[in-house]
């Protein structure tokens, strides 16, 4: 029964159209980039910092190159918003609409429907990063070919990889961004369990997030970056650090499973209180 309902919960939720906009906007977002890389003079820096190191830049300005450099701005603008539309929709556009009234009526229980709706909203956003790391490396591989990776933070990251090793780290780094994902999911499914609209809960979501990456931003609280949710959220890109600090990603991954729990938990127990049916 548990599969029967995640598969309806599921087509309820690829049956809106708006489930799709991130898809899309991915698409738009990265070949407006990759358009605007291949012709035009914004790979000279690049180029400057791989020559000015002594690596040739015929062979790291690859398509797995470019695709890792564009999903640094996906990562920090766009995925948190999509993310957050799913999942503030989950619970709140069903209460709105009066739908649940009819679903709360049959033999199922409240922690039951918010966890298949949770999972559902969990594989939206596994089905989005993985369309995010294919789609990208598939454009950015059409015009720029196969070749080493480059990856170039200024301040935080210089690495430079062998095709293969470039592109283990590449689907290993979209692994990580799946937990970063489905946390920002979960964060706007919680408070969607409130008495909200769905685009209340979307915006608090994000306004939570926006409001941590800012602060963790500041150099004056640099010594609590730790505090922020948005310092562990972006464990993903420490897998490109050389050498690569497992401990600390580990450690961040342990704190984001507990957040998702919390965020499941709180939901659950905010719901219950709630007079639905009346």
């Amino acid at each position: 029964m548990w599969l029967i309902q995640l598969r309806n919960e599921l087509w309820k939720l690829f049956g809106k159209k708006r489930t799709y906009l991130g898809f899309l906007m991915i698409v738009l977002a990265q070949n407006i980039f990759i358009l605007t890389f291949r012709f035009s003079h914004a790979s000279r820096n690049a180029i400057q910092v791989l020559e000015g190191n002594g690596y040739p830049a015929a062979a790291f300005m690859s398509g797995l190159t470019i695709a890792t450099i564009l999903i640094f701005p996906m990562v920090y603008l766009l995925l948190p918003l999509y993310t957050s539309l799913v999942g503030g929709d989950l619970v709140a556009k069903e209460a709105e609409d009066g739908t649940l009234r009819m679903i709360l009526c049959r033999p199922i229980s409240r922690v039951q429907l918010l966890v298949i709706k949770w999972l559902a909203g969990a594989i939206f956003a596994l089905l989005l990063v993985l369309f995010l790391g294919v789609s990208g490396f598939l454009f950015a591989s059409a015009w720029f070919g196969w070749g080493g990776l480059f990856v170039f933070v200024p301040g935080e990251i210089f690495s430079v990889y062998d095709p293969w090793s470039g592109l283990r780290f590449y689907v290993a780094a979209h692994g990580l961004m799946v937990i970063k994902a489905v946390t920002v999911m979960g964060l706007a499914f919680m408070l969607s369990c409130f008495n909200v609209k769905p685009a209340a809960a979307t915006i608090l979501a994000l306004s939570i997030i926006f409001v941590s990456f800012i602060m963790m931003n500041i150099p004056y609280f640099k010594d609590l970056q730790v505090w922020f949710v948005t310092y562990h959220l972006n464990a993903w890109q420490w897998l490109f650090l050389q050498p690569v600090p497992y401990w600390k990603i580990a450690s961040s991954m342990s704190l984001l499973a507990g957040f998702n729990f919390t965020f499941l938990l709180v939901g659950v127990t905010v719901f219950h209180s709630r007079d639905i049916k009346s």
